[in-house]
Parts: structure tokens; sequence; C-alpha cells
């Protein structure tokens, strides 16, 4: 998988991850909060799959 996230919006995905995320286990303790295992992830892992299917890539290094 060639990285196809810059290293702002990486960290932009993985502090969203965590705030949502956070929904599961404080505050209104939704299960909705799950959905943060998404930015979390693609965050880390530096790939987005819907990036890869239209062709997009922020990160700057990786082209």
């Amino acid at each position: 998988m060639k990285k196809n996230i810059g290293a702002f919006e990486r960290a932009l995905r993985v502090l969203a991850g965590i705030a949502i995320l956070s929904l599961a286990f404080v505050g209104p303790h939704s299960a909705w909060g799950y959905l943060g295992i998404v930015p979390l992830a693609t965050g880390l892992i530096g790939w987005c799959p819907p990036y890869s299917l239209l062709g997009i890539n922020t990160c700057k290094s990786c082209k």
C-alpha cells in the first residue's frame, strides 16, 4: 500500500479518531464512538482506501 495521506492530515485524523473513540468510553457512552477507529487507523497507517479509488494523494513526499 502506497501512502496517500500527508503528515498534517494524518495528525488531524489521529486526533479526530481519538476524540470520536473517546465518546464510546467518556460522555454519552454511545456505540457510535467506535467509528473513531476508522480515522485513527487511516491516520496511523497513512493510507485511505477512498482516496486510492478517487486518485487523491495529499502526501507531497509520496508522489
